[in-house]
């Protein structure tokens, strides 16, 4: 399964970011091999063993638990919040979550394709402050984020298709 950068579609939600002065933003792409649905590729998003490890950091720093049906009330559309994170925008194949600081954002899509299969989405945005330069330690860690998110869109990708293999 093979994870590629590719640019944010025109008119999805965190276009507004990628033309923004001092915002860095990327975006990866998988295709699945059946139709996935935006509330499935949340869950399966989110659930992920790596990005459990994600959430039992944020436990403590947050000091509130973190749970799958917080995940589920978020893929569903009956949260507009989870974890460190509220919902900014959303459509029926987009989400578009801001962080509590308004610093970064994360972007998850799916696109289903002519062929039955589905093109997924994983995107983040950070923000500058207004200085047309994102600071030192955000460009410096900007490989790991890339490989970190190229993980978890690969992980969530495997996960939907163990999924539907078992229905």
């Amino acid at each position: 399964m093979s994870v590629t950068p590719c640019d944010v579609p025109k008119g999805a939600l965190m276009c507004v970011y990628v033309a923004r002065t001092g915002a860095y933003t990327d975006c990866f792409e998988v295709n699945h091999a059946a139709k996935v649905d935006l509330s499935a590729f949340v869950t399966a998003f989110y659930t992920t063993w790596l990005f459990r490890m994600e959430r039992a950091v944020l436990r403590v720093v947050l000091r509130k638990p973190i749970r799958d049906s917080d995940v589920a009330a978020l893929a569903q559309g009956r949260s507009d919040a989870f974890a460190a994170w509220t919902v900014e925008a959303r459509s029926d194949g987009e989400i578009l979550l801001c962080d509590i600081a308004g610093a970064t954002r994360s972007y998850l899509a799916v696109e289903p394709q002519e062929d039955g299969t589905t093109r997924l989405l994983f995107g983040s945005a950070v923000v500058g402050r207004g200085t047309g330069k994102m600071p030192l330690v955000i460009r410096l860690t900007t490989p790991l984020h890339r490989f970190y998110s190229k993980a978890l869109l690969r992980l969530a990708a495997g996960k939907l298709e163990v999924g539907a293999a078992s229905a």
